[in-house]
Parts: structure tokens; sequence; C-alpha cells
């Protein structure tokens, strides 16, 4: 086992916690220096092999697990959450999350073991979903299989997380933006900080304030005064485009607008302006107002494209299978082609609230049409 683990400077470290069987390989644990010891943010998929990275990793950060004294979760997704029972029972850590999250945390633990089956059987039905795909989840339904579904076993947290708090880490300077979007609850966190290499430090006694852990590891110290450094989650990655699909509420009372509150979201994190990004996926990138003029452009364009598709009157599955994907629809995994749908009512649903499409009156199952 080969664990990767960066020095960010400025006690800031990222280890790479593998995601099994998933293209995008590996999650990018943060782990952040403060005065009352060590923090998590994000903890990884609940896997042996990644247990034993993030055991090493923080090994390699020079901290013994039980060394750890927080856990921050961006959000509830489990290559981000698996992990954090493991580190808690391992340390005592405490973990965090933003209420929206924790609530999703919460139902699906406490949630019969087939009702997300329920749940994802009735609304693919009113996408308009072919027999041959429900098929298949009406036989999982029967065999018990939603036992397994993997945030029945996630932790539920101790401890909120307030938007534009400033958490309750000594020495460090770490705020709390609400970005949701890829889920109801997703953070981003703020280290109002200088870069240590991006951000130079001032002369002497040009600026106030008390170094942090960090203070001594590089140019700049802990100290505030700069744009800082941005831990993003999911919410800006530098070269994939973050799912944005329909928040997981079988209680949904009120049409959500999922893409809307994304790019709300965005425009909050291009003002904000941070020096450097330091994503859960990928690798550490800079300018991160141009990514977000790239994903917001991104998203318009899909719009505009399916508008122009809905011309025609389409359900949201036929949408999906009309859409343009990294590859053919027909190789798209049986899995993948539920988050497609999903992503595709996101967008529609955004057309609907512009006035862009409107559904079919009396379509069964649901027709949309442009405006």
């Amino acid at each position: 086992m080969t664990t990767q683990v960066t020095d960010h400077r400025g006690g800031v470290w990222s280890i790479a916690v593998p995601i099994p069987d998933n293209p995008l390989g590996h999650t990018l644990v943060h782990l952040l220096e403060t005065d009352r010891g060590p923090v998590l943010i994000d903890t990884g998929w609940d896997d042996p092999d990644s247990w034993d990275t993030l055991v090493a990793g923080v090994a390699a950060c020079g901290f013994d697990v039980a060394d750890l004294h927080g856990v921050l979760v961006t959000h509830h997704h489990p290559d981000h959450h698996g992990l954090s029972a493991k580190v808690r029972e391992a340390s005592g850590a405490w973990i965090a999350m933003h209420a929206a999250d924790a609530a999703v945390v919460r139902r699906t633990r406490e949630a019969e073991p087939g009702r997300w089956l329920d749940y994802l059987l009735a609304k693919l039905t009113a996408a308009g979903a072919p027999e041959d795909h429900l098929t298949l989840l009406r036989e999982a339904r029967a065999a018990g299989r939603g036992r397994r579904l993997p945030g029945r076993r996630a932790a539920l947290p101790d401890r909120g997380i307030e938007p534009g708090e400033l958490l309750d880490l000594p020495g460090r300077r770490l705020r709390a933006i609400w970005t949701p979007g890829h889920t109801p609850g997703h953070v981003c966190l703020h280290l109002e900080e200088r870069h240590p290499v991006l951000e130079p430090a001032r002369p002497a006694g040009a600026e106030a304030g008390a170094a942090g852990p960090g203070a001594g590891r590089g140019p700049g110290g802990g100290t505030a005064g700069g744009r800082g450094r941005l831990f993003s989650g999911d919410h800006l990655l530098p070269g994939i485009t973050p799912h944005i699909g329909l928040y997981e509420d079988p209680d949904e009372r009120e049409a959500t607008d999922p893409l809307g509150d994304y790019l709300d979201s965005l425009e909050r994190i291009g003002r904000l302006a941070p020096a450097e990004v330091l994503p859960a996926h990928q690798h550490a990138f800079t300018d991160a107002e141009g990514r977000v003029g790239e994903l917001i452009a991104h998203h318009e364009e899909r719009l505009s494209g399916l508008r122009a598709l809905l011309r025609e009157p389409r359900t949201p599955w036929q949408l999906a299978v009309a859409m343009e994907w990294n590859r053919p629809w027909d190789r798209i995994p049986y899995g993948s082609r539920n988050i497609a749908v999903s992503e595709a009512e996101a967008h529609l649903r955004r057309l609907v609230k512009l006035g862009h499409a409107e559904r079919v009156p009396g379509s069964d199952p649901a027709t949309y049409r442009a405006v």
C-alpha cells in the first residue's frame, strides 16, 4: 500500500484515501493542525484499505489517529463521511456537519431498509423509466438488498456547522460557507490566513493578529490578512463538473431547485477569490474565479441545449437519453443512468422555475416542453 501525502505548508496536509471500484480513484482528506490537535476535513470511504491508508497518512503527517481532535464533513456522501464513525471510535473526535446534510444521514439511518428503493422506484417511474430498468430495482427490493446501502451505517454528527461561522479551532481562522447544490448541506471551509507561499508575508508591524500553528512553516505563517485557502469539498473541482441532481428526500413537500442553489453558491465562492483551492478530488489549484466562470458557462450551455431538446415534449428519462454525456447512453452503467436522470430533472426544475419549460398538463409519466 502506497500512501500519497502532500504537505501544503502552514499546517495543512492532504491524504489520498482510495475509493474502491470508482473512476475518481480517491478522496483528498485534508488534515489541519490546530492548537488542540489535528482536525480532518472529510474522512473517505468506509473500506478496510481506505481506513489503513487514512491511518498511514495521518502518521505521515506526524500524528496518530488517536490524536485527532475533530472531523469537519463537507457533505454526507460516503466517499467523504464514510470513515467518520471509525475516526470517532479510534480518537474520541467530534464530528461536525451542516444541519441539512445531518438530516439526510438521520433519515437514511432510520428508514426501513426498502424505503430508499421504494423512493427510487417511484421517482424513476414518474420520470418515464422503461420497464426493463425498473424490473432490476423491483428484484433488488424483493431480495432485501436495500439493507446494504452505505448510508445506513453513516455516523450521526455531534455538532452542527453554521453558515458564516468562524469554527472553534484554536490557533486557526476557518470559516464555514454554506454552498448547497451538490447536496443540500454542502459546506466549503475558508482558511482566512495568508497563503504561506502564494501570499508573501508583509513587513513586520504591517498587520495585527496572532500567528496560528502554521507560523514559521513558510512565508506568511498562519496569520490572517490574505485571500487564504478554500477547502472546497465537491463544490469546486479543477477538471470535473460536480453532479447536481435532485436532493435525496423522500419526504420532499415542495420542489427544490438544486441547480439554482449551486449557481448561487458558485457566485459566492467566485467573489471570495481564495488564493488557492484545496478540493476533495483531483488536485489543488489556483484561479477559483476562472473555474467558477467555466462552471457557470457550462450550466448555461446545458440549459440552452435542453430547451432546444424540449421543442419536442419529453419525459425526464427521454431527456436524459437525448443529453450529451461523457459516453454514449448505451455504455452508461445501470446505476449511473439513475444519476443522469436525476441531473436531467434538476436542470428541468431550473428551466421551469425560470419560465422556460412547463409540464404538459395531464401527462403521466410527467412530460415537459419548452415555453
